[in-house]
């Protein structure tokens, strides 16, 4: 009699247990804040969709929001550098999944300067010398910074082994500019990429975007120069998650690589990674 009521308790308690789905549930989602304002955009509209989700999103540095996935302390991360071989088997190993990331945009790291600069562009050489200067001439949003990283991958090197400046935070960095009139500041773009936003529009028209010179060209962040990478610093942003079924968090990301999560990417002023514009001739 009692194993039986033991089996009856143990079967209810599984019946009441709410697992999430891509259609209800509550996760957390942790992204960098250089991707805060996609990443803002892409939640609000899938629990416009999905009015019984909600997803959570953290604010933390790159570095740190990929520890956390491993630890299971956030469901979903966004990344923008690439992972070393270690990274990769430790997620493997940790998640017990393989790695499969998510890519959903391009966006790219800017480097600006007060808007009554002279300074028009910069070449990957300046950068590599500013990088490499006890002035420390060039500032960016942080250590463990996901626009710190990248541009460390980029120059293949370390972010240990370059001189840098620190202004917490992208927009803090673009609003302080204007104190060291002969310093360079490094951001991502979907800070102030959204086309019709008050406050990423009142940001870019204080700063000017350094167009950068490769091999003799100069190249601008725009969208067609994310779109074939040419850019020198375009970086794709992709989702990692320790998910194992198809729940809330595998279901946000399918749904913004779909087309509708696309079109918000697009919104945002980021070249969307599966929707690319079509010319067509008509006669």
């Amino acid at each position: 009699m009692l194993s039986l009521f033991v089996l009856l308790l143990s079967c209810k308690k599984k019946a009441g247990r709410v697992v999430d789905s891509p259609q209800q549930g509550e996760i957390s989602m942790q992204v960098d804040e250089s991707f805060a304002s996609v990443s803002q955009a892409l939640t609000e509209r899938y629990m416009a969709h999905y009015p019984n989700t909600k997803i959570n999103l953290e604010i933390k540095k790159e570095d740190f929001a990929f520890l956390n996935l491993l630890e299971g302390k956030t469901r979903v991360i966004v990344m923008s550098r690439e992972l070393s071989e270690d990274e990769k088997k430790a997620y493997e190993r940790e998640t017990n999944l393989d790695w499969l990331p998510a890519r959903f945009a391009a966006d790219a790291v800017v480097f600006i300067v007060p808007k009554n600069s002279t300074r028009e562009t910069i070449t990957m050489e300046e950068i590599k010398q500013e990088l490499g200067n006890d002035q420390k001439n060039i500032i960016f949003d942080g250590t463990n910074s996901s626009n710190l990283n990248f541009v460390a991958q980029k120059l293949s090197t370390t972010p240990d082994k370059l001189q840098f400046s620190i202004i917490n935070g992208n927009k803090n960095l673009i609003e302080q500019l204007d104190k060291f009139p002969a310093k360079i500041g490094a951001i991502s773009l979907n800070t102030i990429s959204r086309p019709y936003d008050p406050e990423s529009e009142t940001l870019r028209n204080s700063v000017k975007i350094l167009k950068v010179i490769k091999d003799n060209k100069s190249y601008e962040p725009r969208l067609d120069n994310l779109a074939n990478m040419s850019y020198p610093f375009s970086r794709v942003l992709y989702f990692l998650t320790n998910e194992r079924y198809f729940g809330l968090g595998n279901g946000f990301i399918r749904f913004s690589c779909t087309q509708l999560g696309q079109i918000v990417v697009s919104k945002e002023g980021l070249q969307p990674y599966y929707i690319f514009k079509r010319e067509v001739q008509m006669r």
